[in-house]
């Protein structure tokens, strides 16, 4: 089996907000924030409406380093990351 890719990726809500996360299944995360009680606590007050960034990470330790980066990031430098690299 060949070695598993990371996706860090960036949703946009409906009324605009900017949720990070990591998963190895990026279709299916998705998924599970829109339909399923898997999906994460954010998103119970405002729907998730796209995925707006993605980056591939070699592992998990990387992709949780990745996220705990952007996640310090204040909202306009997120948005010029995404701005940067629309998907």
């Amino acid at each position: 089996m060949g070695k598993k890719i990371w996706k860090l990726y960036v949703i946009q809500t409906k009324s605009g907000k900017l949720y990070t996360g990591i998963t190895l299944d990026l279709e299916k995360r998705f998924n599970e924030h829109l339909n399923s009680k898997r999906g994460a606590k954010f998103f119970r007050t405002d729907r998730p409406k796209e995925i707006v960034y993605t980056e591939n990470l070699p592992d998990r330790s990387a992709a949780l380093k990745r996220e705990a980066q952007i996640k310090k990031m204040k909202r306009a430098q997120k948005l010029n990351l995404v701005i940067s690299k629309k998907i």
